[in-house]
């Protein structure tokens, strides 16, 4: 078989594409729409790591596809975020590595239950939020934690009971929950769990 040369003249241009990192796109080679996308990341574009670009260029490419609806709810979740100050976006970056790091189905309850959340009122969304808000750390901490505890089966259940409550009652029952003390509310968790292990076993 006959080898075949590359013509001298294009020596170079093959050594600087062998030199470049590959996926590697600098400013000037992304399209029109990348760059009215990513306008604000000019400056220190250049200087990024190259996974970081990718992400990027990537999040560039979905927001072209998206219906003009889902970008409104998008660029408003953005919005949103760069509202938030650094401290509170460590802490969600933090949240959603553990959300990651949860086995696939403890992934979609999670998924779920904002699900459900998302479709509540307005009013609702935002009387939970400042309900949320308004805890202290620990007092956070306590409740997430007692919720893990509960059994995925057992968590189902209080769901189900809930729905079925009228609102006087749902009311009713967070003042009982507000009013106890932690222990008050570990010691009704564990009645709980005991109870519903004792109608497994039964």
């Amino acid at each position: 078989m006959k080898t075949r040369y590359l013509p001298v003249r294009l020596l170079p241009l093959l050594a600087l594409l062998v030199a470049m990192p590959a996926g590697a796109s600098g400013w000037e080679e992304l399209s029109v729409e990348q760059k009215q996308l990513l306008q604000p990341f000019q400056p220190r574009w250049d200087d990024m790591p190259e996974d970081r670009r990718e992400r990027l260029m990537r999040g560039a490419d979905r927001w072209s596809l998206m219906p003009e609806q889902k970008r409104q709810e998008a660029g408003q979740r953005f919005r949103q975020w760069q509202s938030l100050a650094p401290e509170q976006r460590d802490q969600i970056r933090t949240r959603y590595q553990e959300y990651r790091q949860l086995p696939e189905e403890e992934q979609a309850r999670v998924r779920e239950r904002y699900r459900r959340f998302r479709e509540l009122p307005p009013e609702r969304r935002e009387e939970l939020r400042e309900r949320w808000q308004k805890l202290s750390p620990e007092q956070r901490r306590e409740a997430r934690d007692a919720w893990r505890e509960i059994p995925p089966e057992q968590r189902d259940r209080m769901r189900e009971k809930w729905r079925e409550m009228s609102p006087e009652e749902r009311e009713q029952m967070r003042e009982r929950w507000r009013d106890m003390s932690p222990e008050q509310r570990r010691r009704s968790i564990d009645q709980r769990r005991r109870g519903a292990g004792g109608r497994r076993g039964g």
